[in-house]
């Protein structure tokens, strides 16, 4: 929430009542410069799913069933403690006490969720708000009764900085360090008894087994004053990750925190929307500390998170094929410690989760999971095998089509341009039979249950790469040994009509089609849709062919087991057939 944006967006919000806040170089071979950072995450699994507003019951779960077997290393819940009342996913960032009572669960089923976890090889990070408590007055969701600067057996009006207004000049050290955040109660960190009481919270959840923490709203406390609180925790080697969001010219630097953690590299996640969305793939060859990030084994990074999805200042699932493709290459690529973001589809912005974050299923009552949709849930065992290897073999065609190895480890190769691509790679993999975890998952008899590839003994292998996908293979998924790889059919540009690509979340025995005003269309009549393949799920594809020239509108709609049948929302999408070749044509459900 450090941006010119975001700082504007708050104070629309403010203005409205609404209370928001959360927001909290190498070359190709080289992988990390600099020193560690104090807490940097330990073990060989780095990737963090990061489960905004899911119950403690549902990531209990979800840690079981799907984040152990995918090799997430952490699982980061939002903030636990007692906040305050309303449906709107911003007060979980105005606690009103320390006790765990708060939307998503009570202390005996974030301990359940904690054990549960550890139970399948995944470490716990809190959601950490330190910084302020409440901007108003009323009862907490544990029963607390609160006013701003008195939260009774916690803080009195003594323990908060004396600035009473809210931020309003980021380039003043102090104005943004000991005012208030969007009118939030200040804490005053610099205070013993303070420091005490926020480190007897983090205490109270390393005893429940937390492993560590990411501070929110870091930059509007000192370094200095993170330090001393850290110093009091019973664990201080617990992973600490900082929201510290760079603003140029700006009084507060990330670099100032790293002493005490790694901290969240903002650039990274800005810069990734820049380049998919306006400029060449090509130029990530270098992406990085080279670009002026924080190096390497410093950096917290992501596609995107709950503020900046919302605030538009990184890429979101409404990015469709960008986005998965960058969630790709950034668990690809050798830089930083990632997370993911898992939360649900919003058209309000301040819109609290669906079920008060009880998950029934993935893909259900707006419920996204990016955590789990196979194009990025599978690069996460695609990263613990590559981990420590340098990029090599880099090659582009100079616009939007990359690929790269990672030592001999791995191979990832990405199309984002608006044809398929077919090449022979070149790779460092020894010779063998890969499976294309893109677009199939390794089976536990060393199996694939998709697209594999041969690779020959000088490390070559041919694949065709649809348009907005990618191939990504390494050593441990192995396929069934066919004597030619298997490949996804090229498309054939010089055949007129028009290729739909639709980014859609379904539920088990849902599928999408597309209907529209031409009879290859199905005249408007749900029972002549043209049906959809779900085998790059969650984007459906298919083809129909038109006369060249052809302008048509279309929609998309879900049909469900029951027979019945949900309308995208919106007006009727149009386009026209080009006058040689297909109109490719990339959306999002509505």
């Amino acid at each position: 929430m450090d941006s010119p944006r975001r700082r504007r967006r708050l104070t629309r919000i403010l203005a409205a009542t609404t209370l928001a806040l959360g927001v909290g170089g190498f070359g190709v071979a080289q992988v990390v410069t600099g020193p560690d950072a104090f807490a940097a995450p330990p073990g060989e699994k780095d990737v963090t799913a990061v489960m905004f507003e899911w119950s403690f019951n549902s990531i209990a779960r979800e840690c079981t069933n799907t984040l152990g077997r995918l090799g997430y290393g952490y699982v980061q819940v939002s903030p636990p403690q007692e906040h305050i009342q309303g449906s709107q996913w911003w007060t979980s960032y105005q606690p009103v006490s320390y006790q765990i009572s708060g939307r998503l669960g009570n202390r005996a089923q974030f301990t359940s969720m904690v054990n549960a976890c550890h139970a399948a090889g995944v470490k716990v990070v809190v959601d950490t708000v330190i910084n302020h408590m409440s901007a108003g007055s009323g009862t907490g969701t544990g029963g607390t009764q609160y006013s701003k600067y008195n939260y009774p057996g916690v803080y009195s009006d003594p323990d908060f900085h004396s600035c009473r207004t809210a931020i309003n000049n980021y380039a003043n050290r102090s104005n943004v360090q000991d005012c208030e955040l969007v009118n939030l109660s200040d804490l005053n960190t610099g205070s013993d008894y303070v420091r005490g009481k926020i480190a007897g919270y983090m205490n109270d959840l390393s005893s429940l087994g937390v492993d560590g923490f990411r501070i929110d709203a870091a930059k509007h406390m000192s370094a200095a004053d993170l330090a001393g609180i850290k110093s009091k925790l019973s664990n201080t080697g617990a992973y600490w990750k900082q929201e510290v969001i760079f603003g140029a010219g700006e009084a507060v630097q990330p670099t100032e925190y790293t002493g005490t953690g790694d901290v969240q590299e903002f650039r990274f996640a800005r810069d990734l929307k820049r380049v998919f969305l306006n400029e060449n793939l090509a130029y990530l060859s270098n992406f990085g500390a080279s670009w002026g990030y924080l190096p390497s084994n410093q950096a917290a990074t992501f596609v995107d998170n709950h503020d900046t999805e919302r605030g538009g200042d990184t890429l979101s699932y409404k990015n469709g094929s960008a986005y998965t493709l960058a969630q790709v290459f950034t668990l690809a690529w050798p830089y930083g410690a990632p997370d993911v973001n898992s939360g649900y589809e919003f058209s309000n912005h301040d819109a609290g989760p669906p079920n008060n974050g009880a998950v029934n299923a993935c893909y259900a009552d707006g419920w996204k999971c990016q955590h789990a949709w196979r194009q990025i849930g599978n690069m996460v065992g695609f990263r613990n095998a590559t981990r420590g290897t340098a990029v090599t073999n880099w090659w582009s065609n100079g616009a939007d089509q990359i690929a790269f190895s990672r030592g001999n480890k791995g191979y990832v190769a990405i199309n984002h341009e608006g044809s398929s691509l077919t090449r022979t790679f070149q790779t460092s993999l020894p010779a063998g039979t890969y499976c294309d975890v893109q677009h199939g998952d390794p089976t536990a008899n060393g199996g694939c249950s998709g697209t594999t590839y041969a690779v020959n003994s000088a490390g070559q292998f041919t694949a065709t790469i649809p348009a907005g996908e990618a191939v990504a293979l390494y050593v441990g998924a192995s396929g069934s040994n066919p004597t030619t790889p298997t490949s996804p059919a090229p498309s054939n540009p010089a055949t007129a009509g028009a290729g739909f690509n639709v980014t859609a979340t379904t539920t088990l025995g849902q599928n999408i089609f597309v209907v529209g005003n031409q009879a290859a269309l199905g005249n408007w009549a749900p029972a002549g849709a043209v049906a959809l393949s779900a085998a790059s799920y969650p984007v459906w594809k298919g083809t129909v062919s038109l006369p060249a020239g052809t302008a048509f509108e279309y929609k998309y709609i879900r049909k469900n087991t029951d027979g019945s049948v949900t309308w995208e929302s919106g007006a009727n999408r149009t386009a026209t057939v080009p006058a040689s070749g297909q109109a490719t044509l990339n959306d999002t459900w509505r």
